[in-house]
């Protein structure tokens, strides 16, 4: 049996879970009406409908029956069929990946419809004793028939179009599709046709399966996995760039004579097939003499300096996620070897960053076809951390905690959504006391939830958590998060969305100065040295992998100290001030003179035309880009 066969029936064996979840919710429903129904909270629950029908409003009214009648069972059986269609009729799409996107929706909602109605025939929960303002189905309040349905609609649309949109078009298009069940569930509770439980058990009930018609038609597709049950990327029949490697012989513009590459490859982020295709395209780009190692817990960049020790090396090649390429980087720092990035990880910040295509493969050719330019590095160190680098973010407080206490198993399955998870558990830890000390100024006494440094900006998504950074700035971005209570929490949220769909921000910082936002939930610093001490230990984190927890942290920008290489930025941009790319594959030297811009900053090292300039900050009268060069750059 083919091990595709056998990845198909292993997820199609995932369906026998909505059984057990229409039994789960059943078994619930009968708790609820039962021995827990004078039980708090369930005890108050009649107190909050007679609350909200006594405060009645004509908007509010109006308001909810849009919301009831949008999740009706009429208008989902609409919506989805409509959905559907548009699915399976996308232009530039797969049929393959067509096909399954449309299963996906139609079957969560089916799925869910049909849990629903099995536990309505066990469990006959009467509505509230209130006055209804609608007619009341014949079905049980309990669980939502239209919360469920609106989930599992909107809830599916939102995944995909997580999946298929980038950027601020995710951001913006998610958050409004997964507004919508809530709601509806506030519509249901306003016109008193459900309980609180009722609405609550059917959104979970909506989530669940969800959760189950994903993994089964989306995550665990024929292809998308080893027989080690090592991750891969998909390979659909109907993409043949996808599935085909690149042929084995060199390419006619590759120099003459071996060159020596060395390869880290995560063993988990980097599959069989990946690995296969890596091989391929480094051969074609005239790598024939290859080494690789793989990295472990102990030696996270693998034998990478023993490698590069052995022989000249031209290229090394990181098949990982953003620990790897922090480790990967921190023994490169300062050389002459250039970095090309196979984004494998659960995040891949530093790739999405440097504008890299998602795709392992297209990330690899397309950069191969670039040039190499320099970026920054930061380093840091604090009690019980050793002297490192990153190239991303480092932090403490509450996405360090976020970081930690992510689950292994749920960040290979479901990728970055796994940090969202974990953040839940973390919304309610209490504040941190810090000083901060910027390029040995005076020091500043702040409380905060969490505290960041960035090297680049952005997070998934595009979310630009540091707006101001690039990186070939030649320093470090703060942020302070310090929301207070649920307001603070929306206002620091809707700042930083705002930000995403409008791509600005204020002026940009000098060093030492600092820029609040989102009514001081939010603040924000920029200096070339940063010295943090907190008042109790606190987890921490560089680049997506957790550290010990401590009280101290001190990070400084290494200018220029890593080269990278980059697709080009365009037909007609420059290709990179850093250096050009010689014959051979060696970096030649540019200018090293250091320019300033018109408003006499650093004009960083010629990544502008990559990066573009810092979001909302025009510069006129630009000369052209010059670079620095890191130590041991000939």
């Amino acid at each position: 049996m083919s091990n595709a066969h056998t990845a198909g029936v292993r997820s199609g064996r995932l369906l026998l879970l909505l059984p057990l979840q229409a039994a789960s919710v059943a078994g619930l429903g009968l708790l609820v009406t039962g021995p827990l129904a004078d039980r708090w909270p369930l005890s108050v629950e009649d107190g909050v409908n007679r609350a909200l029908a006594d405060r009645r409003e004509a908007l509010a009214t109006a308001l909810s029956e849009g919301m009831s009648l949008l999740a009706s069972t009429r208008s989902i059986v609409t919506l989805t069929l409509v959905a559907v269609l548009a699915l399976l009729l996308l232009p530039g799409v797969p049929r393959l990946r067509r096909w399954r996107d449309a299963a996906f929706l139609a079957g969560s909602v089916a799925a869910q419809s049909a849990v629903f109605l099995l536990v309505t025939m066990v469990v006959g929960r009467a509505r509230p004793d209130v006055s209804h303002l609608d007619a009341a189905p014949p079905t049980s309040s309990f669980p939502s028939g239209h919360v469920g349905a609106a989930t599992a609609l909107f809830g599916g649309l939102a995944v995909l179009a997580a999946r298929r949109l980038r950027g601020a078009e995710r951001a913006l298009v998610v958050g409004l599709l997964l507004l919508i069940p809530p709601a509806v569930a506030a519509s249901r509770l306003y016109r008193g046709m459900h309980h609180p439980s009722d609405v609550v058990v059917g959104l979970l009930n909506g989530g669940c399966t969800l959760l189950v018609m994903a993994y089964v038609l989306l995550l665990s597709t024929p292809g998308t996995r080893t027989s080690a049950g090592l991750p891969t990327p998909r390979s659909n029949p109907d993409d043949a760039q996808a599935a085909t490697p690149v042929p084995e012989q060199v390419s006619a513009d590759a120099p003459a004579g071996p060159r020596r590459a060395v390869v880290v490859r995560h063993p988990h982020g980097c599959g069989d097939g990946t690995a296969a295709r890596v091989r391929a395209l480094l051969r074609h780009h005239g790598y024939t003499d290859q080494a690789w190692t793989s990295t472990s817990a102990e030696e996270p960049a693998g034998a990478l300096a023993a490698r590069t020790a052995e022989a000249d090396t031209s290229l090394v090649v990181v098949c990982g996620g953003d620990g790897t390429v922090r480790a990967c980087a921190d023994v490169l720092s300062g050389g002459a070897i250039p970095l090309a990035i196979v984004p494998c990880g659960t995040g891949n910040l530093l790739a999405r960053n440097l504008r890299l295509p998602s795709d392992p493969d297209t990330a690899l050719r397309e950069a191969l076809a670039g040039a190499t330019v320099g970026i920054d590095l930061g380093r840091i160190h604090g009690d019980g951390l050793a002297p490192t680098r990153f190239t991303v973010m480092a932090g403490a407080g509450f996405d360090a905690a976020m970081v930690r206490d992510a689950s292994a198993r749920l960040k290979q399955r479901l990728g970055w959504a796994a940090y969202v998870l974990s953040a839940l558990r973390h919304l309610g830890d209490p504040r941190m006391r810090l000083t901060i000390r910027l390029d040995g100024g005076a020091p500043l006494e702040r409380r905060a939830r969490m505290v960041v440094l960035g090297n680049v900006g952005s997070l998934q998504g595009g979310l630009p958590l540091l707006p101001d950074a690039r990186p070939d700035s030649g320093r470090l971005e703060v942020v302070l998060l310090d929301p207070r209570g649920v307001a603070g929490w929306l206002a620091a949220g809707r700042h930083l969305l705002t930000r995403s769909a409008t791509r600005t921000s204020g002026p940009r910082l000098s060093a030492g100065r600092d820029r609040r936002a989102a009514g001081g939930a939010l603040e924000y610093f920029s200096a070339e040295r940063i010295d943090l001490r907190f008042a109790r230990p606190q987890p921490r984190e560089l680049d997506g992998d957790a550290f010990a927890a401590g009280t101290r942290l001190t990070a400084e920008v290494e200018p220029g100290a890593l080269r990278v290489w980059l697709p080009n930025p365009g037909e007609g941009d420059p290709v990179g001030a850093t250096g050009t790319v010689g014959a051979t594959g060696t970096v030649k030297a540019a200018d090293t003179a250091g320019a300033t811009d018109a408003a006499g900053e650093p004009d960083g090292y010629g990544c502008t035309a990559r990066f573009g300039e810092p979001h909302g900050v025009q510069r006129a009268g630009r000369p052209p880009a010059r670079t620095r060069r890191p130590d041991g750059v000939r």
